[in-house]
C-alpha cells in the first residue's frame, strides 16, 4: 500500500517511469494533509483560553476532519488501483467475438471506476475546504496560517482530482454518465474557489491585524 510507504519512498516511486501512482494519489494526499491540518487546527483551539465558547463547534470540526482525513487516506491507494485495473482490462485477451465483448465491456467498466475515484477525491477535497471555511473565524489565531495552508492544499488536492475525472471522460462511451460527471465536477470547481477565496480573504485579513 502505498500509504505505508515512507514520505521519501513514496516521493521515489512518484518519480519513477512508473505511471501509477500519479496525479490523482497526488490530489488525495494533498487533501489528506489539508484534513490533517484542520485536526490540528481545531486540536490547538479545544481547551484553550479565550476559545471557550467555540469548544462544541471546534469538537465537531475535529471529528469531520479526523473522517476526512481517513477517507482521503484511503483514497491514495484507491486510485492507482483503479488505474491499474484499467490497464489489466486492455490486457484481456480478444481472439473471439465473445472474448473481444468481454474485454470492451472491462475497458468502460474500468475507465468508470478510473473518473470514479478522482471524483470522490475532488467531492471530499471540496468537503474539507467547506470544513475550513467553518473554523476560519473560530479558530486559534496563532494557528490562523495553518487554515489558509489547509485551504489551498486542499484546493489543489480538488482542481488535480477535476483533471484526473476529464482525462478518463473521453473513453467512456456512457454519454448520460459523462455529462453527469461533467456538471458535477464544473460546481465543485465553482463552490471550491469561492472557499478559497473567503478563507484566503479572511485569514490575510487576521495576518494582517
Amino acid at each position: 500500500m502505498l500509504v505505508e510507504m515512507k514520505v521519501k519512498d513514496f516521493i521515489a516511486e512518484l518519480a519513477s517511469d512508473s505511471p501509477a501512482p500519479g496525479g490523482g494519489s497526488v490530489s488525495a494526499v494533498s487533501g489528506a494533509l489539508a484534513a490533517g491540518l484542520v485536526a490540528m487546527v481545531c486540536r490547538l483551539t479545544i481547551g484553550k483560553k479565550g476559545y471557550e465558547e467555540v469548544q462544541s463547534e471546534m469538537e465537531q470540526a475535529l471529528a469531520k476532519a479526523e473522517a476526512l482525513h481517513q477517507k482521503l487516506t484511503q483514497l491514495v491507494d484507491d486510485d492507482t488501483n483503479a488505474f491499474n485495473e484499467v490497464m489489466a482490462a486492455f490486457k484481456m485477451p480478444k481472439e473471439t467475438d465473445e472474448e473481444k465483448e468481454a474485454r470492451r465491456a472491462a475497458i468502460q467498466e474500468a475507465y468508470k471506476k478510473a473518473a470514479d475515484v478522482p471524483f470522490n477525491i475532488a467531492k471530499t477535497c471540496l468537503d474539507v475546504l467547506t470544513l475550513a471555511e467553518s473554523i476560519v473565524d473560530k479558530a486559534n489565531t496563532n494557528a490562523i496560517s495553518d487554515v489558509g495552508v489547509a485551504s489551498l492544499a486542499a484546493h489543489t488536492g480538488l482542481e488535480g482530482a477535476v483533471m484526473n475525472v476529464k482525462i478518463n471522460l473521453p473513453s467512456i462511451k456512457d454519454e448520460a454518465y459523462v455529462n453527469n460527471r461533467k456538471k458535477e465536477i464544473e460546481e465543485f470547481l465553482k463552490q471550491g474557489n469561492a472557499s478559497k477565496e473567503k478563507i484566503y480573504q479572511a485569514v490575510c485579513k487576521m495576518l494582517e491585524a
